[in-house]
């Protein structure tokens, strides 16, 4: 496995073990001020956009495994393709333009002053609107191997058959336009997902068109 895959996937267990083991503490204060928050709350910091990406829901496994299972099958091939160092700024900057998608987001559909009663007060956070997770990068990253390896078969335990990897992400950036669309309350950013996959097409664009990349 090479390097940055490798290394944010280990950051990213040892992060979410040290929130998991302690909840109380280390869990509640990465929430309220590694989270990333609307930028009108007390609680925001812009670089949130670059922390939030680094931390999971807590409470839960699956959050950060199907994220970092996602990027150890699909995050090798692209770090050998663009090389370890630029990897990491594409994977950092899906990331941050997932956030900037969602702040967008929150500015248009939050009701006005949402975020008041945000604050962090003898230990106890309440926090209003926020998120955290890789999975804007992590959609970015899918998008990155859709592009450069677009007809490589991709193979599903409960499909009977493959489905190209232009096929799938077709799919997916589908269905979170449509699960954004109808107001899904089920606590998911589904623009943040596409926002990570909007930024993710821009630079592998440009990567591309210049040359600079191995395509299938």
């Amino acid at each position: 496995m090479p390097p940055v895959t490798k290394n944010l996937i280990i950051i990213n267990f040892l992060v979410w073990l040290a929130m998991a083991l302690f909840p109380a503490t280390i869990g509640l204060k990465a929430d309220a001020f590694l989270g990333l928050h609307y930028y009108e709350s007390p609680l925001f910091n812009p670089a949130q956009l670059l922390t939030y990406m680094f931390i999971h829901d807590h409470r839960e496994f699956f959050h950060v495994f199907f994220n970092m299972f996602t990027l150890f099958f699909f995050g090798a091939s692209i770090e050998y393709n663009l090389g370890s160092r630029r990897f990491l700024l594409y994977y950092l900057a899906c990331g941050v333009g997932a956030g900037l998608i969602q702040e967008a987001v929150w500015a248009l559909t939050l009701p006005p002053q949402a975020y008041i009663f945000e604050a962090y007060i003898n230990g106890r956070a309440w926090l209003g609107a926020y998120t955290v997770g890789a999975s804007g990068a992590i959609y970015g990253v899918l998008l990155a191997f859709a592009m450069l390896y677009p007809n490589r078969p991709i193979y599903f335990i409960f499909l009977p058959v493959p489905i190209k990897a232009k096929w799938m992400v077709l799919i997916w950036g589908g269905l979170e336009l449509v699960l954004g669309m109808s107001s899904a309350s089920d606590g998911i950013a589904h623009f943040a997902h596409l926002g990570g996959m909007i930024f993710g097409f821009m630079l592998m664009a440009y990567w591309i068109k210049k040359g600079t990349v191995y395509r299938e």
